[in-house]
């Protein structure tokens, strides 16, 4: 990237919001806000992030005294509803009422619900930009009711008032153009070249070994198929073990329907929310890595799993199949059987799976940078 946008006349005042906080691993769009501000700060920007309060995903033990500023990031806590429902609206309210009236340039919304409120600070002549992680009200948790009118609402209001729109793959793109008449700019998500380590903590804590596990990760909803995974998987004849690493996100009744599916089975491991050394050795020490999802903006998770060498099993969703290309397999999506007959072919064949494996990491560090998306949007920021 140069130096471009270190000099002191090009400097920038950036706020996001729309996220819960950072740093944090509670879901994708925690890690990309993560990643732009920082990088952003690193050039000079001035960067803030406005923080949800309340309880975090991955429990209690992960609650702790907010933090005011990260690696050059200063972050700001907002008023919370910490209910059910009621946290992601009041958050976004109040951050946008605060980024409204505060001394920046560009306000910088993450997600279609919190953009209800992003003419806020566009009638008080900030830039504002949105990027649309995903079609949210297509998630199950908000059909019906509330949630998903909300978040529909967001999505029209982001559509009129946002200067600009980013997203993550070419399908909301052209969903934005057919159904706004709305030109969005395409910048995909990052990743980086990550530390391999070995098989000590999950190794104590779970028994597990490397290449004894297939690893599922990532958050505990409905629309990952974390439950088509685990019904295909009881069929599968092998000695490895299936682990599902993650936290529900207000989806506490679907974590019980799968360990309802799980149980008899002592092959199948819930590790719970991971972060750290600990996720860093899921992923590093995975015989296997699958993504069985319905739905996705831009799996985070799977630029990561891919980056650390895995090979990869994915359900065939443009969002999944676009960013693997050739490097990685998919199976149709929702089909239980077909998702069994491609895990057990991986498990009879570890020379199949050692071919993925040494190509995946080459491949998704290549084509996929944080340094590039970061440019991207700060050409954005200031067209």
């Amino acid at each position: 990237m140069g130096k471009r946008g270190t000099d002191k006349d090009s400097r920038l005042r950036i706020c996001m919001l729309g996220h819960k906080r950072i740093p944090s691993r509670e879901g994708g769009i925690e890690i990309v806000v993560e990643e732009l501000a920082t990088r952003m700060a690193a050039l000079g920007h001035h960067v803030v992030c406005y923080n949800r309060s309340g309880h975090h995903i991955g429990g209690k033990e992960f609650d702790s005294q907010p933090v005011r500023e990260y690696r050059g990031v200063h972050l700001k806590p907002v008023f919370t509803i910490d209910r059910k429902g009621l946290a992601a609206v009041s958050s976004s309210l109040f951050a946008c009422l605060a980024a409204a009236f505060g001394p920046y340039d560009v306000v910088h919304i993450h997600a279609e619900g919190p953009a209800a409120f992003c003419w806020m600070p566009r009638l008080l002549g900030k830039r504002v930009i949105l990027t649309v992680h995903g079609l949210d009200w297509q998630r199950e948790k908000w059909q019906g009711g509330f949630g998903s009118k909300y978040i529909h609402f967001g999505e029209r209001m982001g559509a009129r008032w946002a200067n600009a729109i980013i997203v993550l793959s070419k399908g909301v793109k052209q969903y934005f153009k057919d159904t706004y008449k709305r030109d969005t700019q395409y910048i995909p998500n990052g990743v980086i070249q990550p530390e391999r380590l070995e098989a000590q903590r999950i190794q104590e804590k779970f028994g597990l070994e490397k290449d004894s596990y297939i690893l599922y990760l990532g958050r505990i909803v409905p629309e990952k198929g974390e439950h088509y995974l685990i019904e295909a998987f009881r069929n599968v004849r092998t000695e490895k073990k299936l682990v599902i690493a993650g936290g529900a996100s207000d989806t506490d009744e679907y974590m019980e329907k799968l360990k309802s599916l799980a149980a008899g089975d002592n092959r199948i491991i819930f590790t719970g929310f991971v972060q750290g050394k600990m996720l860093q050795e899921l992923y590093s020490n995975a015989y296997l890595y699958t993504l069985p999802s319905d739905l996705e903006g831009m799996p985070l998770s799977l630029l990561e799993a891919m980056s650390y060498g895995n090979c990869c099993l994915i359900s065939d969703i443009p969002e999944c199949a676009d960013v693997v290309g050739h490097y990685a397999e998919t199976f149709r999506k929702g089909d239980i059987a077909d998702l069994q007959k491609k895990l057990q072919g991986f498990c009879d064949d570890e020379r199949r799976v050692k071919m993925y494996k040494d190509q995946a990491a080459d491949y998704i560090c290549s084509r996929y940078h944080w340094n590039m998306a970061v440019e991207k949007t700060l050409e954005l920021y200031r067209k």
